[in-house]
């Protein structure tokens, strides 16, 4: 899909006050690690994670949402009168119904006439929300839209943690699938989308191309949706090693088609990827012949952070000046189910 008329205002995202260590973990997982005989160092020497961010005990989705929604209206001074929808597109959610961005919508006092709903779509869910509202945009429906995402990884590593030590028959092979709960990390992200014409930027959308592998829909599970508060006992198990080949595949496929159907994907300074892990990183620039020295990475101080994980990287690129006003650069999204998302941004 090639965009002509839509903006980004901005990609603004809100860091969780708690930092919670590898080696912390480790620590907690002591009895385990002791009747398994497992080296401490593992999980960070496994996945290049030295720590992940926690929200305060509490802490709702739709809150964490709240807050990276207040920073990009802050930060672009885009008026809230003129975004037409809201799409809340977190993994976590405050309950089943009503939707999430249905509070959002409220803390932010965005206009009444705003479309307001949830799009879920695992770690590609903020990508898919920008796919969703560009196209309204381009329609003509909606003068602007506003994605958010908070995701609330404090239950997940909390019940993992537990139901680790409290299963006596775990051993070496079947605790692998839980490991992978270990690396995820919260965070919060908001991303406001503009017709051209009411833009105060000129920091242009040019193109997205989408990839659906869903034969490989079981390699990464959550159990039913129970919310996402800190007394509901989440867990997920994952394929860790057939999830990476399969998505790193289904990369493969998404690029080549997102550069046949975008002509203006010659060179793009910067990459900024969902951060999954170190052999998940090497794998993927190695398969799509790319220049590693060009990715920036987020993994090692913020771990997985779900649907933040994408555009959040893109914020802190730009923040830290590696994306300048005249770059270019591409965001390249895999989420479990498999679904991946290519974009292409002129900065």
């Amino acid at each position: 899909m090639l965009y002509n008329c839509v903006n980004i205002e901005t990609i603004a995202y809100t860091a969780p006050p708690e930092i919670i260590t590898s080696d912390d973990i480790e620590t907690q997982l002591a009895p385990t690690y002791e009747r398994l005989r497992l080296p401490v160092g593992r999980l960070e020497l496994m996945t290049g994670i030295k720590e992940r961010r926690l929200w305060k005990r509490g802490m709702m989705p739709s809150t964490a949402a709240t807050l990276a929604g207040q920073q990009a209206l802050s930060q672009s001074n885009f008026p809230k009168e003129k975004i037409g929808c809201l799409i809340n597109c977190s993994v976590c959610r405050d309950f089943l119904e009503p939707a999430t961005a249905t509070i959002v919508h409220k803390n932010l006092s965005l206009p009444p006439d705003s479309q307001v709903f949830d799009i879920s779509n695992a770690c590609l869910g903020i990508l898919s929300g920008m796919t969703v509202v560009a196209s309204m945009i381009e329609a003509g429906h909606i003068e602007a839209g506003m994605l958010v995402a908070g995701e609330n990884s404090r239950p997940l590593l909390e019940s993992t943690i537990a139901a680790i030590n409290a299963d006596l028959s775990l051993t070496r092979q079947t605790i692998k699938p839980l490991f992978a709960s270990l690396t995820i990390g919260s965070g919060a992200v908001a991303v406001i989308l503009s017709h051209r014409d009411s833009s105060m930027t000129s920091h242009r959308l040019n193109s997205s191309t989408s990839l659906a592998a869903t034969e490989y829909n079981d390699l990464c599970r959550g159990n039913s949706d129970k919310g996402m508060a800190d007394n509901h006992d989440t867990l997920m198990e994952t394929d860790s090693e057939a999830l990476l080949n399969a998505g790193v595949e289904t990369a493969v496929q998404a690029w080549e088609r997102f550069n046949t159907e975008s002509p203006t994907n010659d060179d793009f300074d910067c990459f900024c990827t969902h951060q999954v892990g170190n052999a998940h990183r090497r794998l993927l620039y190695d398969k799509l012949q790319l220049d590693i020295t060009r990715d920036f990475p987020t993994l090692a101080e913020f771990g997985n952070t779900g649907s933040v994980s994408c555009p959040m990287t893109a914020a802190r690129a730009i923040e830290s000046g590696i994306i300048q006003p005249g770059s270019t650069f591409a965001l390249l999204g895999i989420g479990s189910g498999i679904n991946a998302t290519m974009m292409g941004i002129s900065w």
